[in-house]
């Protein structure tokens, strides 16, 4: 097969990569070979645009079997399962005019980069590029055999090449509708209720619907030509999905096969702590959570890797969940590293075990009658009358229960990542927090 990736064509004025290889499709003259691919790259790379997404597609003439898997400019869109390919480097020269045509190539920081190669180099440069931060000049080492062109400084390459890389061991699916062209840059009308409806109608889709604020989030936010974005795990319900919706009407659509909602940038054993990675710890909560200036809360995690955690504000009601914990609790925590300070912004929790918790309602009394008092953090209680000691047991304590039980928790819809899967594909339910009364009156 020829293999096609591309990527950096976008910036914050406007344009998006899948657009550009929407239209590639299109205008090519070439047939696709199986579904085009959206492949999101580590969500922590300082320099992306918006979901750090790298497009991938086969092109060639098809011939056997084949599928409708969108509409562009009137004409359906079909992907073939097998053909003969084009040749790299017709296919690049017809890409990079479409890059040329369309591409902010004038804005700050966009860098497109087009690859093309009949042999796809090797799994190893995606896990790279979705976990870590690569080099451009590793990029182009493991781009030999293929043809490449860059704009810019070239950065594009990077994703271009790692997108072709990929071969999924996890996949999802998205059915892309674009905007007429005079729209580009308006406000979109969504079709709230309808999204939410969708929701709950088919199932197998996923991030939707946000309930905690009450707004879809199928719809970007910048002045791009995507009107909405319908993810899911069955490729032929998302069409259905999509036209079962009110609102703007798409000018056309694509259905993509990707990597999002599959956890591929997570580094489940890693050996440090590295800016820029996202990663999997274990461990036991080491001091109580607690909230700081702005809304967020932060606890200490204490494992093979120590490391503060923290859950930003905008992932409103996860810290609750994440408030609820306390000293002692095993856990598994999910986020990406941040050096300055030193801490793991938290994507998805797992509580292990809970720990017992205890409260004081009362300091012992002496036997000649009068309350103790503390004698201090760890040292018990000393009569202030009479002198006489006791342990720090002699207090009357209760049991307090947890408001929080064994289980995953994540943030609310609109504040995931593309790559963060969610609780509906791992087969998990989050689980249910209670409210509890603790008894008043307690001394110290």
């Amino acid at each position: 097969m020829t293999w096609i990736g591309l990527d950096d064509t976008d910036s914050v004025a406007g344009m998006c990569t899948t657009f550009l290889a929407a239209e590639v499709a299109r205008r090519s003259g070439w047939d696709l070979l199986a579904l085009p691919r959206l492949v999101r790259l580590n969500p922590n790379i300082p320099w992306k645009t918006r979901g750090n997404g790298a497009l991938a597609l086969r092109l060639g003439r098809g011939r056997g079997p084949s599928i409708v898997i969108g509409e562009l400019a009137g004409k359906e869109m079909i992907a073939f399962q097998r053909g003969r390919p084009a040749p790299p480097k017709e296919a690049l020269r017809t890409v990079a005019a479409v890059v040329e045509d369309l591409a902010e190539l004038d804005a700050p920081g966009t860098n497109p980069g087009v690859f093309a190669a009949e042999r796809r180099p090797r799994e190893r440069l995606y896990r790279e590029a979705v976990k870590d931060i690569v080099p451009l000049r590793t990029a182009r080492q493991r781009a030999r055999g293929g043809l490449w062109r860059t704009w810019g400084d070239g950065r594009g390459l990077i994703g271009a090449v790692a997108a072709t890389a990929w071969r999924p061991r996890d996949r999802t699916y998205e059915v892309i509708a674009y905007r007429e062209r005079a729209r580009w840059g308006t406000p979109r009308d969504i079709d709230a209720e309808g999204v939410r409806r969708l929701d709950r109608r088919f199932p197998e889709t996923f991030n939707n619907y946000d309930p905690e604020a009450g707004r879809p989030v199928i719809a970007p936010r910048s002045p791009c030509p995507i009107l909405f974005g319908i993810r899911g795990d069955r490729p032929e319900r998302l069409p259905e999905a999509m036209r079962s919706l009110g609102g703007e009407r798409p000018a056309g659509w694509l259905t993509f096969l990707t990597n999002q909602g599959t956890d591929d940038h997570l580094i489940r054993r890693p050996r440090g702590l590295r800016r820029g990675t996202s990663v999997v710890l274990d461990g036991t909560v080491a001091s109580p959570p607690r909230w700081t200036v702005g809304g967020h809360v932060v606890f200490a995690l204490k494992g093979n890797l120590s490391a503060e955690c923290v859950a930003y504000e905008p992932s409103k009601g996860f810290r609750h969940a994440v408030a609820a914990l306390a000293e002692g609790d095993r856990v598994s925590v999910c986020g990406a590293v941040r050096d300055r300070p030193l801490t793991v912004n938290l994507e998805k929790l797992r509580v292990r075990r809970t720990a017992p918790v205890r409260l004081k309602v009362a300091n012992p009394v002496c036997a000649c009658g009068d309350r103790m008092k503390s004698a201090g953090r760890g040292e018990g209680y000393r009569c202030p009358e009479c002198g006489s000691a006791a342990p720090q047991e002699a207090a009357t304590w209760i049991d307090v229960p947890r408001t929080i039980a064994p289980g995953w928790y994540e943030p609310p819809v609109g504040s995931r990542r593309h790559l963060s899967k969610p609780l509906k594909r791992m087969g998990a339910r989050h689980p249910v927090m209670v409210r509890i009364s603790i008894p008043c009156g307690s001394t110290k």
